[in-house]
């Protein structure tokens, strides 16, 4: 038997396979989540005065140090209401595509004024795929925005661990600076 009638057959097999499944699908139940209108803008955070050096470093260096308790590498970044860097901190050993995704996951979280986790639950488990869409956007957590007195001064961001290790780093960070 030549290869070709085999891979043939083995093609017709997926490809049947996928055709099956792909119709298990159903459509989003009525109404459709995302036609909800609400009373209130959602994540509605007014902007502050952006956060002093001192402080990003003070963020950063907490973030660290929880990082350092459990022997995580990361890299972790400190924006200002605007999304503009502030401060960084590459921690050693940490890998190189976490420097970019750091500042990214701060950035969005000033700049959309929310967690990125809030993206990845509605990527992931919400199936809101327009998320994909949005210019900035990153679902994945570790993004926390910096609020104080209601206002938002900043964001902290966190990255080289799993979404859950970043996030954890990024809170204790949060925490040393915000009262």
């Amino acid at each position: 038997m030549s290869p070709r009638p085999a891979l043939t057959a083995v093609l017709v097999a997926v490809l049947a396979a996928g055709t099956v499944s792909s119709g298990a699908q159903s459509p989003p139940a009525a109404p459709y989540p995302l036609d909800n209108v609400p009373d209130k803008m959602p994540f509605d955070i007014p902007y502050g005065a952006p956060i002093s050096l001192e402080r990003a470093q003070a963020a950063i260096a907490a973030a660290v140090a929880e990082a350092r308790k459990h022997d995580w590498k990361l890299d972790v970044a400190v924006v200002d209401a605007g999304g503009n860097l502030v401060a960084f901190q590459r921690m050693d050993g940490a890998q190189l595509a976490s420097i970019q995704i750091a500042e990214h996951k701060a950035r969005a979280s000033a700049t959309f004024r929310r967690e990125t986790k809030v993206f990845e639950i509605g990527l992931q488990q919400n199936g809101y795929s327009y998320i994909m869409t949005l210019d900035g956007a990153i679902a994945s957590r570790g993004g926390i925005p910096l609020v104080e007195g209601g206002k938002l001064i900043g964001a902290i961001g966190c990255s080289g661990g799993t979404g859950s290790q970043d996030e954890v780093a990024c809170k204790a960070g949060v925490a040393a600076i915000i009262k």
